[in-house]
């Protein structure tokens, strides 16, 4: 087990919005994990804050487990599913936000597992003219790169500051691009010094370059999704 997996465990924890399978250790927590978010206390929303239907004992209200505001059963009948936030099962959540985490299904559900299950690459660090053979995977936890071969690294997720993919085949009239690479730069913890790592796909085999496409494509997708949700955090 690497150093950055050894924090792992998960516990089952009950909250107002459901159950939730989380990190024991804070530190150990995904880069792309939302917290729940406070609830409108009731008393501050006598009205359905989407279509204004006054609550009653027949009108009853809702918090959408995404955004904490109130709302009609109308307004926020869906139930959908809420990785980002550790939720076991789907859960109640408005029009607006049941759309956001749609959206993020594909995401979860595909990129991180492709990421994760790894990809064959020649990795070169900064200038060197030497390149390695390593397995290139996103840890469990999501918060590290893990590389693997004769050397070993660990990039955490939140210190890679821009990921540029290699492509080939293209042509000024347009036409099909391949992922063969990406250059990836870093600051290691403590450090403001940028570090910068190439990875080149093998061509070995025709299986290998096609996994190596997709792991380069999901670690593209993986890199504009995290700049858009620290954007949606701030």
């Amino acid at each position: 087990m690497s150093g950055c997996e050894a924090r792992d465990a998960k516990k089952l924890v009950r909250s107002p919005s459901g159950l939730r399978m989380v990190p024991e250790h804070r530190s150990a927590r995904s880069p792309f994990g939302l917290d729940e978010p406070p609830w409108v206390p009731d008393k501050e929303c006598p009205r359905c804050m989407q279509c204004d239907t006054k609550f009653d004992f027949i009108t009853r209200k809702h918090h959408c487990r995404r955004c904490g505001k109130c709302f009609c059963d109308k307004c926020c009948s869906k139930k959908v599913p809420l990785p980002r936030m550790c939720f076991v099962d789907p859960v109640r959540q408005c029009a607006e936000c049941a759309l956001v985490s749609q959206k993020e299904t594909e995401f979860y559900d595909r990129q991180l597992k492709v990421l994760m299950n790894g990809a064959t690459f020649f990795v070169t660090l900064g200038t060197s003219d030497k390149s390695e053979l390593m397995v290139c995977r996103l840890s469990n936890n999501q918060r590290y790169l893990v590389l693997d071969g004769d050397s070993h690294y660990e990039i955490e997720i939140i210190q890679i500051s821009t990921v540029q993919i290699l492509t080939e085949g293209f042509t000024p009239g347009g036409g099909n691009t391949r992922a063969i690479g990406m250059i990836l730069q870093y600051k290691v913890p403590g450090s403001e010094e940028l570090m910068q790592m190439k990875f080149t796909a093998s061509e070995d085999f025709s299986c290998n370059r096609k996994l190596s496409a997709s792991w380069l494509a999901a670690m593209h997708k993986v890199s504009e999704g995290g700049r858009m949700y620290r954007k949606l955090q701030k």
